[in-house]
């Protein structure tokens, strides 16, 4: 009899550790759990997959959640996300093969293993997007400015809701913290998911929680997006890296995909003919824009790297000025586009 679905995600749970450590051997192990930045193997801890049960019903073995994404499931849906499998044949071989199980000659049919689940539906998103407030003369206003973005005029993707609610775990108390929340859209400007930042309400930084970013909804491919799409655009990870741009660049349209995966996978505008890539300074940055860069080059796009001097180029903005962090990206622009789109320095404002 072939194994179904449960009886390989239980075999896989009972050797979670190793499961996590040949697949995911970028991460390490606090605690109950192993830690790591995405199912992709990024270096990072957004990741979390627990590697016993608890014994009450609540923490099973194997079970893992993307605090970035949302994104959540068994070892099983790991090692497909991890090898790019989608027929449940081959992934089941694949199980098989770890586990040194004998392979059987027929196997399931794919509609046996359902597909990962997603925490929080489009239509929640939209719910808590509808339920926010412009952020202007908010706690989100001054954290932005702190973090030296003060080019906010347009900025009508980003709303502030004053009570969001933040549960660090299923077993967790919830808690209610103020938040930024920035709508995920796709290219037809719908939106399917929302991403939270949790501030601490004095607006000095980001809510002292374990994971103040998250997401919810459909995100792969889409993003958070500032300006109407034309045929140039820039693209990154994270909203303030793309909104350090925008001081630069005011009428550049740019899209945060929010992470290095989402940013690898991010879909192309139909009008798209150049395409500059904000990659973060660290392996999982550079994996991704490699990745988009192949990409594009491949649907006929010209695609252009934006590396920062230090981490992001929030870091560049804050810690270099915005002088430096101008003429930084003046020589690794097309001429055309600097011409166009870059603010020229006596009209610039402060915020370095």
């Amino acid at each position: 009899m072939p194994m179904s679905a449960a009886d390989l995600a239980r075999r896989l749970a009972g050797e979670a550790e190793a499961v996590c450590r040949h697949y995911l051997p970028n991460g390490r192990r606090e605690g109950a759990y192993w830690l790591v930045g995405d199912v992709h193997n990024a270096p990072g801890r957004s990741l979390f997959i627990r590697l016993k049960d608890r014994g009450d019903g609540r923490g099973v073995a194997g079970k893992w959640t993307d605090a970035a994404t949302g994104e959540h499931g068994d070892l099983l849906d790991l090692i497909a996300a991890r090898c790019g499998l989608s027929n449940f044949r081959d992934l089941a071989d694949e199980a098989r093969r770890f586990l040194a199980l004998p392979q059987p000659v027929a196997g399931l049919e794919p509609s046996d293993r359902p597909k990962p689940r997603a925490s929080g539906s489009p239509d929640s998103a939209r719910r808590l997007f509808a339920m926010s407030q412009p952020i202007a003369g908010t706690v989100v206003e001054t954290y932005l400015r702190k973090r030296g973005i003060t080019e906010l005029s347009g900025h009508d993707t980003l709303r502030f809701h004053p009570r969001c609610y933040y549960r660090p775990n299923a077993t967790a108390t919830t808690q209610i913290w103020p938040a930024m929340i920035a709508a995920v859209t796709d290219n037809d400007g719908h939106i399917t998911g929302a991403h939270r930042t949790w501030l601490d309400p004095s607006a000095d930084d980001k809510a002292p929680v374990e994971t103040p970013r998250r997401a919810m909804g459909q995100l792969r491919g889409h993003a958070v997006r500032f300006g109407v799409a034309g045929e140039v655009i820039a693209a990154g990870e994270g909203i303030e890296t793309l909104l350090s741009l925008r001081m630069i660049l005011p009428s550049l349209p740019i899209a945060a995909a929010l992470s290095a995966a989402h940013l690898a996978a991010f879909l192309f505008p139909p009008s798209l003919r150049r395409l500059y890539i904000a990659r973060d300074n660290d392996p999982a940055g550079e994996g991704a824009a490699a990745a988009l860069s192949d990409r594009a080059q491949a649907a006929g796009i010209e695609a252009i790297n934006l590396a920062p001097a230090l981490g992001d180029f929030n870091d560049d903005l804050r810690r270099l000025g915005i002088d430096e962090l101008a003429a930084a990206l003046r020589v690794q622009m097309s001429p055309q586009d600097v011409d166009r789109f870059m603010r020229r320095a006596s009209a610039r404002d402060g915020g370095g």
